[in-house]
């Protein structure tokens, strides 16, 4: 068995949940907040055995879009301008699990 960690940018989180149920996978959900941006993400935890780990990755891959989005420089002084940066996608860590049990 596998652990699925995706983390997903707070705007796809909606789309990642329902295709990930629709596909037939439990996942528990977790607010979580980047450090770059301090923006809003969602940390999904799904276990699954081994030969499904790339189908939740695609579902996951399929749902989560990066995009750009201006952000301020935060510079100070009254020079603040606004800098491209991308956003979006997800973070997917995948770990072995020796033990699952829903009680």
């Amino acid at each position: 068995m596998k652990l699925v960690f995706a983390i997903v940018n707070g705007d796809d989180s909606q789309a990642v949940s329902k295709a990930l149920m629709k596909a037939g996978f439990f996942a528990t959900k977790l607010a979580s907040t980047g450090s770059f941006l301090s923006a809003g993400n969602t940390t999904f935890l799904t276990c699954v055995e081994d030969h499904r780990v790339d189908d939740v990755i695609r579902v996951i891959e399929e749902k989560s879009q990066k995009r750009k989005q201006f952000v301020p420089t935060g510079v100070g002084m009254g020079m603040d301008f606004p800098v491209e940066v991308e956003v979006g996608g997800a973070t997917i860590f995948v770990t072995d699990v020796e033990r699952f049990e829903k009680v």
